[in-house]
């Protein structure tokens, strides 16, 4: 079944009825929300019910909202979850409706307390958009919207010695200490756990704070020092809930109960949004006596009392997160320390710079590394553009153009113009970061077929690049203004500014992003032209270049050009050998757009060779990729939707229009692979 359901959290324990009834509502409600205390369980009593409800033709998808910020970027985000990377100028709320329209899934937006007002807009219209919708929230307050059905999810029971607040405390307990399997052997010792949960009232969050505690003392150590704690501080905060309070207070207890060192870097942590890696870690939260040398290792002690969380992501390394309730108390405690600011302002630098870095490596061999970097990064990244944008518009206009193949090509294209047009507008015009990032604002415009706009942009572009010592950005406007006559249908006017007599008149170097992409664009041109051994020589040396780079997504389309070279002097085995070497390189990089591309094309080539069926089925496929960009085939070329309708009107031809409808049917059922996968996103 199609879904992106997270791994389950360790942990479970109980929780039938409220299983039984969120399973219920499941089947029978559209709207449901699951609303507690921080703490109390939320999110995994969501994940257990989803995965043991009725499967749903178009999947299960889960959009976790903790780190997002800007209620600007909510549509974003549950569009990319989904599989959605929209390529339209349409708004895309619009198009997240079109889309699910005729779907028939489950959405699950977890942890919306920060974005009350934002999804309650968006749910509404979504589910009045697609029947077949069903959306379950999890947040500390209702949505407040018509229809919907809440559930409570209260703190687990704890009276008894088989209760099940009782069986999780032991669960983390034995974890932290496999030799306090002694104390839950001993009825007497019981009756002292058993009193520790009662004294955190069955809050999951707290039970696990106060188990891990049992790597240093004994229960009996625990449970004296828990009560003294909250004799003490019964009587403060009178306005919070008394669930809030203890939540609250058992956090602020395993605070006290850590080291200074801990205390300092599980403030300083505060300002991740999402997970992290331990070199960020390090290089945001050391100073004073926070030694970079040390903060792994005190990293790992926060571990050990569950302030955070670590997981293994594969080619990835070492992950690390903290749950809101924590962080937001690590915040306050930062604001306390009046660090807010500049441990801010080093985790925006931090990912600044990790971005020039990505800049200098997108064309080379570390480019699909760099590919899912900037994808496990992307909730940080947000959140370092966001401040940037307050606190130093240079450098956010800086970063923004740094990522614009992270925007262009990994399916970011609506999200990536947001933050260029604010990052442009507040910076002055001219130089060399003014005029990547509004070269990287065009190269957005492309996609989203905004050619006019386009076009003025990559005149701009040229006007600010010739006033700079370097060829560079001279080529990279020479593309965006190329590509913006070339796919309304004027190749002429765009080989005559990405040609190679346009290119040696700029000079710069050869193995550069805006020599290379002149390069593909030229190929493009000849194409239109009818051209097509010219096409094929200039693909074959910007394949070549881009094989000596290592470079895989620019290698791809050298391939598509080649494929439809062939394609035009009747080479349709050739042509289907290129476009198959072009959709390993797309599918490695999750290009959306590319794989769309691909696949029409191959379509064609299979369709000249006779196999009407399988151009059929290639061509219900594409369809299927081209909603997930929300773009007409073809990108709207005329040339290229020509070369598609041929394809289509060969494959009518060898097997009638009942079984092409038949086959292009079941093709467009098969396609695409869920959103969030690997080689799915873009």
């Amino acid at each position: 079944m199609p879904g992106n359901l997270p791994p389950e959290a360790a942990g479970f324990v109980g929780r039938e009825p409220e299983l039984t009834r969120l399973e219920a509502l499941l089947d029978d409600r559209r709207l449901i929300t699951l609303t507690g205390v921080g703490g109390v369980g939320k999110t995994r009593l969501a994940r257990r019910a989803v995965a043991r409800t009725a499967a749903r033709p178009d999947g299960i998808w889960w959009v976790r909202l903790s780190p997002l910020r800007d209620p600007q970027l909510l549509t974003a985000t549950v569009a990319h979850a989904v599989g959605l990377a929209d390529h339209s100028a349409h708004p895309l709320d619009e198009e997240l409706c079109a889309w699910m329209a005729d779907k028939e899934l489950l959405l699950v937006l977890d942890t919306c307390e920060h974005l009350v007002s934002a999804v309650r807009h968006l749910a509404a219209e979504l589910l009045q958009s697609a029947p077949g919708l069903t959306v379950l929230t999890t947040s500390r307050e209702r949505l407040g919207s018509p229809g919907e059905s809440v559930l409570e999810v209260l703190p687990l029971p704890f009276e008894g010695p088989d209760s099940d607040a009782l069986a999780l405390f032991k669960a983390r307990a034995l974890a932290a200490a496999p030799g306090a399997a002694a104390v839950f052997a001993d009825p007497g010792r019981i009756h002292v756990a058993a009193e520790v949960c009662r004294r955190l009232d069955g809050i999951p969050l707290a039970l696990e704070l106060a188990g891990a505690r049992l790597r240093l003392w004994s229960v009996e150590q625990l449970a004296q020092r828990l009560g003294t704690r909250f004799e003490v501080l019964k009587g403060g905060r009178a306005a919070r809930p008394p669930r809030h309070r203890t939540m609250r207070t058992a956090i602020g207890w395993s605070h006290e109960l850590c080291e200074p060192v801990e205390r300092l870097l599980w403030a300083r942590l505060s300002v991740f949004t999402g997970d992290f890696d331990v070199a960020a870690a390090r290089a945001v939260c050391s100073g004073g006596p926070l030694a970079p040398a040390r903060v792994e290792r005190v990293l790992d002690g926060l571990v050990a009392k569950s302030v955070v969380r670590r997981s293994e992501e594969r080619g990835a390394g070492a992950r690390y997160l903290m749950l809101d309730t924590i962080r937001e108390f690590g915040h306050d405690w930062l604001a306390e320390l009046g660090e807010v600011a500049a441990v801010a302002d080093r985790h925006a630098h931090w990912y600044a710079t990790l971005c020039r870095a990505a800049d200098q490596g997108w064309l080379g061999p570390g480019q699909v590394d760099w590919y899912r970097r900037t994808t496990a990064e992307h909730a940080q990244l947000r959140t370092a553009l966001e401040h940037l944008l307050a606190a130093d518009p240079a450098a956010a206009l800086e970063m923004a153009g740094a990522l614009w193949f992270f925007w262009f090509a990994c399916g970011h294209v609506h999200e990536g113009r947001g933050f260029l047009d604010r990052a442009l507008a507040g910076a002055p015009p001219g130089g060399a970061a003014y005029a990547q990032g509004l070269w990287a604002a065009g190269l957005t415009m492309l996609l989203q077929g905004d050619m006019d706009r386009a076009r003025e942009t990559g005149a701009r572009c040229t006007r600010v690049a010739a006033g700079l010592a370097d060829p560079e950005p001279e080529l990279r406007a020479a593309y965006l203004g190329a590509v913006s006559v070339l796919m309304p249908g004027d190749p002429e006017t765009a080989l005559a500014l990405a040609g190679p007599r346009a290119r040696a008149g700029h000079g710069g170097r050869t193995s550069g992003p805006g020599w290379l992409l002149c390069r593909l664009a030229t190929g493009y041109a000849l194409c239109d032209l009818g051209r097509f051994e010219e096409a094929a020589e200039e693909a074959r040396g910007l394949r070549e270049s881009c094989a000596e780079l290592g470079e895989r997504w620019l290698r791809a389309y050298a391939d598509y050009i080649l494929a439809v070279a062939a394609l035009g002097l009747g080479q349709h085995g050739e042509a289907a050998r290129h476009v198959r070497a072009m959709l390993s390189g797309k599918r490695l990089l999750g290009d959306r757009f590319g794989i769309a591309l691909g696949l029409d094309v191959l379509a064609a080539a299979v369709a000249g060779l006779g196999d009407g069926e399988l151009a059929a089925r290639l061509l219900g496929t594409g369809h299927a990729w081209w909603r997930t960009v929300g773009r007409p085939q073809m990108g709207g070329s005329p040339s290229l939707t020509a070369l598609r309708d041929q394809g289509e009107r060969q494959a009518r031809a060898a097997i009638g229009d009942a079984a092409y409808e038949s086959a292009f049917l079941a093709g467009a059922a098969g396609g695409p692979p869920g959103g969030g996968a690997a080689g799915g996103r873009g």
